[in-house]
């Protein structure tokens, strides 16, 4: 992909104030640009997606969970969603299924798309994922997670990690046993969401787990649950014990999120510097990514519109625009639609409740 048009120099310029705050950070053999990293989401973290986070702060990124299945029935759709653009600098494809064989199969193929790292997804709480075995289920037979882990690894040369939650229930709250697994099996490291299976995305992820998680590792650990807003990431950042975060729903809608969360005083101050136009700058740059993936007008504008409106949330009359774009009737439409209504907001702030379920679906 060629490179897009740079941004304006106003805008550069608050990138540059924010990123200056930022400081590169290793886990396992990769040297990442920053401590926070977004976390893979089904539906979301494809190529344009992932390429836009790097783009406004992302340390890292993983791709959204693909089936080893898929790939090694060759599935075309499958397979176009392991591709990896030579602009991408840290980026990791995550990958799901519960056969060691297909899984090491699965990961042969991919480490050829060029990822800096594969990661085993053993968070994903949707049934679809479960009933066959994979995701969260695989947390439930610990027993047979060091030949998986194992098959894997002896199959690629790049780092494996995985991506766990705290358990399947209340009752089996079992990730510090899969730590330790995970570190005798080769593992480079592990991310945790803070929630169990059952919970799915309710309730609160339970940070006490994971920090107490801390104390005991032996592998870097990646903490990931309800980093929604800067103000919280900024805070969570100083304190933790965690040697990387991992940010998803919080960036869909805040595209800024990373950018604004490496400054220290954001925990104080919540208060955005990233207005209306600045918003349009970023959905144009999302733009140029998306058409320069997807050739099918209609594929463009579902991917393009879901950004769009999630990140409208906040913002005066975001519904009403809402509204607007899902009954837009072509690309060009829906296009006008967003700069007049972004461009519009001139210094208008967001306002989001976070106490509101957002995209409370699995994603990852």
């Amino acid at each position: 992909m060629k490179k897009p048009v740079p941004f304006t120099p106003e805008l550069t310029a608050k990138i540059e104030k924010f990123q200056s705050f930022s400081a590169p950070m290793t886990l396992g053999k990769i040297n990442f640009s920053s401590k926070l990293l977004l976390a893979p989401m089904a539906g979301i973290c494809n190529m344009p997606f992932r390429l836009l986070m790097e783009d406004l702060g992302a340390g890292g990124t993983v791709s959204e969970l693909i089936s080893c299945h898929g790939i090694n029935y060759g599935n075309q759709r499958t397979l176009e969603m392991l591709k990896i653009d030579p602009l991408e600098k840290n980026v990791g494809i995550q990958l799901f299924g519960e056969d060691p064989e297909a899984m090491a199969r699965a990961a042969a193929v991919a480490e050829t798309y060029g990822p800096k790292f594969l990661d085993i997804n053993m968070g994903c709480p949707v049934n679809k994922v479960v009933s066959k075995g994979g995701g969260s289920a695989l947390m439930r037979e610990i027993q047979a997670l060091a030949p998986l882990f194992e098959k894997v690894r002896s199959q690629i040369k790049i780092p494996l990690s995985i991506k766990i939650r705290t358990g399947w229930d209340a009752n089996s709250l079992n990730a510090g046993e899969i730590l330790k697994i995970a570190q005798e099996s080769g593992i480079e490291w592990v991310a945790i969401h803070g929630r169990t299976r059952t919970q799915q995305y309710t309730g609160l992820a339970d940070w006490s787990f994971i920090e107490n998680l801390n104390e005991i590792k032996k592998l870097p650990l990646i903490g990931n649950g309800d980093l929604h807003h800067p103000f919280g990431v900024s805070e969570r950042l100083q304190k933790t014990k965690c040697d990387a975060l991992m940010i998803a729903r919080g960036a869909l809608r805040n595209p800024f999120i990373f950018l604004e969360s490496l400054d220290p005083s954001y925990a104080s101050q919540k208060r955005s510097q990233f207005h209306g136009k600045d918003y349009w700058e970023v959905i144009n740059r999302l733009y140029f990514y998306i058409t320069n993936t997807f050739p099918e007008e209609r594929t463009i504008l579902v991917q393009l519109r879901k950004l769009i409106v999630w990140f409208a949330a906040g913002f005066p009359h975001a519904a009403s625009f809402r509204s607007q774009i899902f009954t837009s009737q072509n690309l060009d439409e829906t296009m006008k639609l967003t700069e007049d209504y972004f461009l519009s907001l001139q210094d208008s702030q967001k306002f989001i409740n976070y106490d509101e379920v957002f995209m409370s679906s699995g994603h990852g």
